[in-house]
Parts: C-alpha cells; structure tokens; sequence
C-alpha cells in the first residue's frame, strides 16, 4: 500500500524516485509542497507517511543548500566616492 500511496501522490516509489541532487531549487519546492499537500489530505499508512517525511525532509535540506549558494552568487551593486560602480559581496541586514 505504501508503493500505491507514493505512485498517487507523485512521490514515486523509491526505485522511481527522481535523485534530489539533480533537481533544481524550483523542482525541489514543487515536489515538497505536493508531499505536504499529500500528507494533508491523505490518510497514508505509516510507511508510506515515513517515507513521504523522509524524503520531504531530504527536499527541505537540498532548497536551503540552493538558497545558501544563490545567497554567495548575489552581489551588490553600489558606487565609491567618484560615482564609479562597483560589485560588492551582499551582506544581510
């Protein structure tokens, strides 16, 4: 039942899962959304739910490795003294 809950839901089974690491930042949060979407709705068993947790987890942690690397790419655009443009790393406030 657990194969069956997984195939509905957009999942996969395990052997028909897409790998994280090749997904984009987008993929990933569209796979996520649909397996708390799932959960919500769905009465899975508990296998099913563990592995939908599990992998929902694995999501989670591959979007703020993306986020984390998008955040080191952005740079600042600003202007010294002369009105020169510059780049500079961008620094949360």
């Amino acid at each position: 039942m657990a194969e069956e809950w997984q195939a509905e839901d957009g999942g996969g089974s395990a052997a028909g899962e897409r790998p994280i690491a090749e997904m984009s930042f987008e993929e990933a949060l569209a796979e996520l959304e649909r397996i708390v979407q799932s959960l919500e709705r769905e009465q899975p068993d508990l296998e099913a739910a563990i592995a939908a947790y599990e992998r929902g987890t694995r999501l989670r942690r591959h979007c703020e490795e993306k986020l984390r690397e998008a955040r080191l790419r952005v740079e600042k655009l600003s202007f010294d003294g002369d009105g020169e443009a510059r780049l500079e790393p961008f620094e949360p406030q």
